[in-house]
């Protein structure tokens, strides 16, 4: 028997250490809610999840920058719809005026309408959304997923040749109404064709805002994987270590207990 060194002591001081060191590690996972709390929990995952985390929240951003992108056609085709409301009427306009029955003054009338429409179809080149011109020939480039990728939709150009012509025409006249119908008509044409087109659009974003949802669910939960505690089977580790460290303090007590056998071999 010895004094000075008290061995088991030490040993239930050592496992009742360890014990506690535990305790508290499952404490901070479950109250964080992370079984990562440090790096040297689990370094390989840390950096996995890291990853997966970065890509989600980009995956974020490019579904803002699609949804951005389908409102920007939505409010492209609300200015086309009434633009091809105001074709028909010119294409209208343009066959009265034709009407050998009326003379030049009453033509002048149809053409005074068909200038006022003319002139809102103008201005209507010339509209914005948020600073970005709605109807330039530049074609946009849309950002599709964490990566960058990009897309391009092609502009819807109201200054182009075939539109142009056609508010420029008059039926003041027989032979300028009679221009004036074919070039309409090729404007009705290429609206249609431009419509059509921002549909396209519309679709292929629509699929692809879907799919980035989809992406950013499955990167989630694999991320979760690697990094989120399992309350239950992290509880069941709590309430081990917790008896653990209250049976390693008592044992503890009992190994300081012992060098006083020692006194009996002294009386």
């Amino acid at each position: 028997m010895v004094i000075n060194t008290n061995i088991h002591a030490l040993a239930a001081a050592s496992n009742l250490s360890v014990s506690q060191d535990m305790l508290a590690k499952s404490l901070a996972r479950l109250s964080s809610g992370s079984k990562i709390v440090q790096p040297s929990d689990d370094a390989a995952g840390l950096a996995v999840a890291s990853r997966l985390e970065a890509t989600t929240r980009r995956l974020d951003a490019a579904k803002a920058n699609v949804g951005n992108a389908i409102s920007f056609t939505q409010v492209q085709d609300g200015y086309l719809k009434k633009i091809a409301s105001a074709f028909d009427r010119m294409s209208e306009l343009a066959i009265l005026a034709q009407d050998v029955t009326k003379s030049n003054a009453d033509r002048s009338l149809y053409d005074a309408e068909f200038q006022q429409i003319s002139g809102y179809i103008s201005s209507t080149a010339g509209k914005d959304f948020n600073g970005v011109s709605l109807f330039s020939a530049a074609a946009l480039n849309v950002t599709v997923d964490s990566d960058g990728n990009t897309f391009s939709m092609v502009g819807v150009n109201l200054g182009a040749a075939t539109y142009t012509t056609a508010t420029a025409a008059n039926v003041a006249t027989i032979g300028g109404a009679t221009t004036a119908l074919t070039e309409v008509k090729s404007a009705i044409t290429q609206l249609a064709t431009d419509r059509a087109t921002i549909g396209a659009y519309q679709s292929r974003m629509q699929f692809t805002s879907e799919q980035l949802s989809v992406s950013k669910e499955n990167l989630a939960a694999a991320a979760s994987r690697i990094q989120d505690v399992d309350v239950a089977e992290e509880s069941t580790q709590y309430a081990r270590y917790q008896i653990l460290v209250n049976s390693g303090t008592a044992m503890l007590a009992q190994a300081n207990q012992l060098p006083q056998s020692v006194l009996r071999l002294l009386q």
